[in-house]
C-alpha cells in the first residue's frame, strides 16, 4: 500500500507487527500490516480471525505491538524502536465495542456527563457542558431517553448512546468494532444513518471493523481487505471493488463472476480488447457459440499481451440477462440456467460455467421457464486478472 504518512489528510499512519506463538489448540498468528487511512470512514473488511480487532486494539493502545510505530494526526503514539508508548487514555481514541460498554448504573445523560469529566479539555464544563450534552442527545435522538438506564434501552438505542458518549469525550479518532453485530435490518439502517450524521456534523475520522460486505459498501470511503493478519488490497472503496487485485480476492468477496479466460485481441487505438472465455472448444447447438468459445468485448488491457491466460472478472450486478431469443446472433453468450435461490436483493440465478447473476422477482418470473438465458456484459464492466 502506498505511503500517506506525509499527507495532511492522513488520520492514521501505522506499522503494526504483533506475533502470537502457537499454543495448545491454536496456531501461530502474526499481524503484519501498514495501515494508512485518509479522512473519512476506513473499513477493515475480512473474515473472523483475520486480525481486524487486533489492529484496532493496537491503535487504541490496549495491545502493544512487537514492532512498528503509530501516528495519529501526525502525533507519535507508539514507536517500538524508541520505546515510546502513549497510554490508551491519552490517545483520545473513541472505541465503540460490540457490547456498547455503557455504565449500567448510570442513565444515558449520566453516561455522557461522565465521558465529559474525563475529556482532556476544560471546554466541557458548566453551561457549555449542559449544551453539549443536549446537542448530542438531540443528534442521536436520545432526548426522550436521557433518564433511562441501559437495561431500559433497545439494542439500537444503546448503540446510539454509546456513540454519543464516545463523542462527548472529544476523540480524535473513532474506532468501531463490528458495531451492528446482533442488530436486525431496521436497527442496522438506523445506525448507518447515525454514523453518517456523525461524519457530517463532527469532523471525526472513523476506522470500522466488519466482515459484512454490504456494510462495507454502505459506509466505507477507504477499504482494507484483510485475511490472516495481512492486507490483501487497500484503496478507495470504488477503486478496490472496480478491480480486485487477484482472482482469489474477487472470489472471496462473493459478488464477482470469475471465469478462466484468455486475451484474444488488443487494440490500444480504440481502447478495446476481446477476452475469450475458457479454452475455445467449439460451437454449441443451433449455431450459438458456447461460453468455452465466446469472446467478450472489454477495454484495452495495458500490461497484457494477446494469448495471456487469466480470469474474466465481472460483478454480478453488472450483468444483464434476457430469455433466449430466436433472433439472437451467433455471437450471443447463451448459458443454461441451472438453479435459482432467494437472495436479499432478489433471486440469484446460477448459470452454466460457474457464472451467476441476481435479478428481481419480476425478472425471475420471466426467466424461470427459459432453459437458457441470453447474457450481456457491458464493456466497461469487464476486468481481466492475470494468473
Amino acid at each position: 500500500m502506498s505511503s500517506l504518512a506525509n499527507s495532511p489528510a492522513n488520520a492514521v499512519s501505522a506499522r503494526l507487527v504483533k506475533r502470537f506463538p502457537a499454543g495448545p489448540g491454536s496456531e501461530a498468528f502474526t499481524l503484519d500490516v501498514d495501515l494508512e487511512t485518509p479522512a473519512g470512514v476506513t473499513v477493515l473488511l475480512g473474515p473472523s480471525g483475520a486480525g481486524k480487532s487486533l489492529a484496532l486494539n493496537c491503535i487504541a493502545g490496549f495491545v502493544r505491538p512487537d514492532e512498528g510505530r503509530i501516528l495519529i494526526h501526525n502525533e507519535l503514539f507508539f514507536d517500538a524502536t524508541t520505546r515510546v508508548s502513549v497510554p490508551p487514555e491519552r490517545r483520545r481514541c473513541g472505541y465503540v465495542f460490540q457490547d456498547h460498554a455503557l455504565f449500567p448504573h448510570m442513565t444515558v445523560r449520566e453516561n455522557l456527563r461522565f465521558a465529559a469529566s474525563v475529556a482532556p479539555t476544560d471546554a466541557n464544563r458548566g453551561l457549555h457542558l449542559h449544551r453539549r450534552i443536549n446537542e448530542l442527545l438531540e443528534i442521536f435522538e436520545l432526548t426522550e431517553l436521557a433518564a433511562r438506564k441501559p437495561v431500559q434501552l433497545s439494542g439500537g438505542q444503546k448503540q446510539r448512546a454509546a456513540v454519543a458518549r464516545i463523542l462527548m469525550s472529544e476523540p480524535r479518532l473513532l474506532l468501531l468494532d463490528e458495531p451492528t453485530r446482533g442488530l436486525d435490518a431496521r436497527l442496522r439502517e438506523a445506525f448507518y444513518d447515525v454514523l453518517r450524521k456523525t461524519r457530517e456534523r463532527l469532523d471525526v475520522p472513523v476506522i470500522l471493523v466488519t466482515h459484512d460486505l454490504e456494510e462495507c459498501f454502505e459506509l466505507a470511503g477507504f477499504v482494507c481487505l484483510m485475511d490472516r493478519g495481512r492486507f490483501l488490497q487497500a484503496g478507495p472503496r470504488d477503486q478496490v471493488f472496480a478491480k480486485p487485485a487477484t482472482a482469489g480476492i474477487a472470489r472471496s468477496l462473493g459478488v464477482y463472476n470469475v471465469v478462466p479466460a484468455v486475451v484474444a485481441a488488443l487494440d490500444p487505438s480504440r481502447d478495446t480488447s476481446k477476452i475469450r472465455l475458457g479454452e475455445g472448444q467449439g460451437n454449441g447447438e443451433e449455431g450459438h457459440i458456447e461460453a468455452s468459445h465466446i469472446e467478450i468485448d472489454g477495454p484495452y488491457l495495458p500490461g497484457h499481451l494477446i494469448g495471456d491466460h487469466g480470469f474474466l472478472c465481472v460483478r454480478a450486478s453488472e450483468i444483464k440477462v434476457l430469455p433466449e431469443s430466436p433472433r439472437a446472433s451467433n455471437r450471443e453468450l447463451l448459458l443454461h440456467l441451472l438453479s435459482s435461490a432467494p437472495s436479499s436483493r432478489g433471486v440469484r440465478l446460477n448459470l452454466q460455467h460457474g457464472m451467476f447473476v441476481v435479478v428481481s422477482e419480476t425478472e425471475f418470473q420471466i426467466l424461470r421457464r427459459a432453459p437458457r438465458v441470453q447474457v450481456h456484459i457491458p464493456r466497461t464492466a469487464v476486468c481481466f486478472l492475470g494468473k
